[in-house]
């Protein structure tokens, strides 16, 4: 008597053998179609699905909290030039704050376009005094001084410090070790 089960193709590819099932419907899937979650293998429609239930963003939120982190993130660029070395340890720190505060606005609402659209905001508030460093430094290095040099530095290094630890903060990130 054989005890195997017939070999079964998978759901998305008819051609491929498989002996994975997903772990919530069952469907037979291959290791090109399996996605490793912490409860184990899924399919991808079960983890759109399940992705769907997390994504309870509404319209609006989009608009408010992208004025909210546009203005932050331009305010807090009009106080790099003073700050000089500080500016690198004060970026994320206002970035972690701008984050923050659109999470208060949201009241847990949430979705990974969110937080993309806010820290895509957030870098855009920061992009006039960044140009306005490049406009300085150009200037500067035409009539043969690179002081407008550090300060431009400075204003990208807050444009990408305060973006990221935005991003990081609403999306909580993980990193593979």
């Amino acid at each position: 008597m054989n005890d195997q089960l017939p070999p079964q193709t998978c759901f998305y590819h008819p051609n491929i053998e498989t002996g994975l099932r997903c772990g919530t419907c069952e469907k037979p899937i291959c290791p090109k179609c399996a996605i490793l979650t912490p409860t184990g293998y899924r399919c991808k429609d079960c983890v759109h699905r399940q992705q769907k239930v997390f994504e309870t963003a509404l319209w609006y939120d989009y608009v408010t909290t992208s004025i909210i982190a546009a203005t932050l993130s331009f305010l807090g660029s009009q106080f790099i030039p003073r700050l000089w070395f500080f500016a690198i340890l004060l970026s994320p720190i206002a970035g972690a704050i701008i984050a923050e505060i659109c999470r208060a606005v949201l009241q847990k609402r949430r979705s990974k376009k969110l937080f993309q659209t806010i820290a895509a905001a957030t870098a855009l508030g920061s992009l006039p005094y960044l140009f306005l460093s490049l406009f300085y430094s150009l200037n500067a290095l035409a009539s043969g001084s690179f002081a407008g040099l550090v300060a431009l530095a400075l204003q990208a290094l807050y444009s990408f410090l305060v973006t990221s630890s935005v991003y990081y903060r609403l999306s909580g990130i993980y990193l593979k070790l």
